[in-house]
Order: C-alpha cells, then sequence, then structure tokens
C-alpha cells in the first residue's frame, strides 16, 4: 500500500483508552444521576457515528438513562440504532429522546439533564485533581488521581522509528491540545502543530474530511493513509476522497479500540477500510505490500 504520509488517531491507536476515556465516560454518568450504561454500550455509541467527543457521548448516556426513568422501553442497541438513522451525534440522541416521551416526561428529562456538570465530572475523573487544576484553571470538587496515567501506549518505538523514518507523519485527534500533548509525549511521537488537528484546531470533528484533506495539503502528499479505531475515522479517510479526488486517501482500522473480533473487522470493511490490522505496530509492514486491498483513488 503505497503513502507519502501517514495520519495517526491517537485514542485507541496510540494508547489504550479502555480503562480512562471510557472509564470517565461510564463513572461521570454514574456520578451524576447514580446509574449508567454499561462500559462494553459506548461502543454502539460510535459505531452510530457522530461521537468522536468522548463528553457529548457521556451527554448522549445520560440522556439514555434520564429517558429509562421515564419509560423509555428501548435497549442501548435499539437507542443507538434510532441515533444513526436520526444522522449520528449527540444531537440525534437528543431527538430520539424528545420524539420518543411525552411533554411532562421530555420536560423532566431536560430539566434534569446537565452537560457542563458532566464534563466537570468527566475531566477530574479523567484527568485528576493536579491535572484539573493546570488544564482547566479550576478548584476540583472531587480528589482523583485521573485516568489518564492508565493508558498503556500501543505504538512501539520500532514502530514510530520506522513510520517516521519512510513518512511524512501527522495526527488527527479529538483530543482537546494539552491532552494530546501528554499522549503523544508518552508515546515518544514528536508531530509539529501544523502537521497535527485536535479538538481545539477544528470545529466539525470527524468523519469531516477538512482536517484530513488539510493535513494532506500540508503535506503536498500523493497517499494518504489514516489510521483509527473507529468507524468515523475510516469515513473520513473516504469522505477525504470524495472531497479531494486529485489524492488517494485510505482508512485503516486497527482493532485495539472496541471494533475487535470478525464481527469488528466487518465493521471496518463495511464502513470503506482499505485494511483492517491487529494494532498500528502492523501498519509498517501493509505499507510494504504492494498486494494490500486499497480504496479511494
Amino acid at each position: 500500500m503505497n503513502a507519502d504520509a501517514v495520519v495517526l488517531d491517537v485514542d485507541g491507536v496510540l494508547v489504550d483508552v479502555a480503562d480512562s476515556y471510557r472509564r470517565a465516560i461510564v463513572e461521570s454518568v454514574a456520578t451524576v444521576y447514580g446509574e449508567t450504561i454499561e462500559k462494553g454500550a459506548i461502543q454502539q455509541f460510535k459505531d452510530a457515528g457522530g461521537f468522536n467527543n468522548d463528553w457529548e457521548l457521556t451527554d448522549a448516556a445520560a440522556l439514555y438513562v434520564l429517558a429509562r426513568r421515564e419509560g423509555l422501553a428501548v435497549d442501548v442497541a435499539g437507542f443507538t440504532d434510532r441515533i444513526a438513522a436520526t444522522g449520528g451525534g449527540r444531537a440525534a440522541a437528543e431527538t430520539v429522546v424528545l420524539d420518543a416521551l411525552d411533554p411532562a416526561e421530555r420536560e423532566r428529562v431536560m430539566a434534569a439533564w446537565d452537560p457542563d456538570r458532566l464534563r466537570e465530572v468527566f475531566q477530574q475523573l479523567y484527568l485528576g485533581s493536579d491535572l484539573y487544576r493546570d488544564l482547566e484553571g479550576g478548584e476540583p470538587d472531587m480528589d482523583t488521581a485521573g485516568y489518564i496515567h492508565d493508558e498503556p501506549v500501543v505504538l512501539t518505538a520500532e514502530t514510530r522509528e520506522r513510520l517516521q523514518e519512510r513518512f511524512d507523519v501527522g495526527v488527527l485527534t479529538g483530543r482537546p491540545a494539552a491532552e494530546a500533548d501528554i499522549a503523544l509525549e508518552r508515546v515518544g511521537l514528536d508531530v509539529p502543530d501544523e502537521h497535527r488537528f485536535t479538538m481545539d484546531d477544528w470545529a466539525e470533528g470527524k468523519p469531516h474530511p477538512d482536517a484530513l484533506v488539510t493535513l494532506a495539503e500540508r503535506f503536498d502528499a500523493e497517499a494518504v493513509v489514516f489510521v483509527g479505531d473507529t468507524l468515523d475515522d475510516v469515513r473520513t479517510a473516504v469522505n477525504a476522497a470524495e472531497a479531494d479526488p486529485d489524492r488517494t486517501y485510505r482508512g485503516v482500522g486497527v482493532q485495539t479500540g472496541g471494533l475487535t473480533g470478525e464481527a469488528g473487522r466487518e465493521k471496518f470493511e463495511r464502513a470503506g477500510a482499505a485494511a483492517v490490522l491487529d494494532s498500528v505496530n502492523d501498519l509498517p509492514d501493509l505499507l510494504d505490500d504492494e498486494t494490500a486491498t486499497t480504496t479511494g483513488n
């Protein structure tokens, strides 16, 4: 699979976030509302699309919990299927809830729903008290160690060196910039600001193609491989190929996030993945394999 540039997602690709971001989603809802979703249900929200931002996924999970209290008679699978059918993301989750409940029930749900509080709790759980003070600029009301310290590194030094020796390497992540800095430092990946996009750099988020296309332009690349762990990551590459037909874009899915096994592989492939790998550490060999299946132009 030929490429001039490799662009990497962070969460689920460079570091394992099962016990950090995903744990924070579950426990933020539990802390604020006393009940929550199962950690395994997070992938169903991710698969519905539009949840690259984990704060917004937390909001949607809270909406589900509150709506269930008011009699919403669907399980998580049914709820996330409706979200997908409504366009994905937090706005779709809100629409699903409002459409499913009567006026009095809707009023109670929306009165209890508090995205600002959920975000405060999420950041305290994820960052811990010390980093929360440093990065959020406020005084925490919880004494927490921070799940950010529980993110095993996936990218090996050998893979990092092989990629940087042969390709321009960029980063495209839904993390805030400060949190991206922490992860990139942990994995030893030095990426200039102009070669990365974080939550702070563009409003649309994945799967909108603009950030990936902009990176391709900055690299002056003819062929770009984007590696991610979600369907929206793959869709970003597919959308970029449609938006910028003069270049080749290929989405590669890795199974170190929530999409695992044969079922995960099939979902990636249906979304348009050029290849599905066990981890990012298989990427250098893939890029050496000219017989690999590709998509794009």
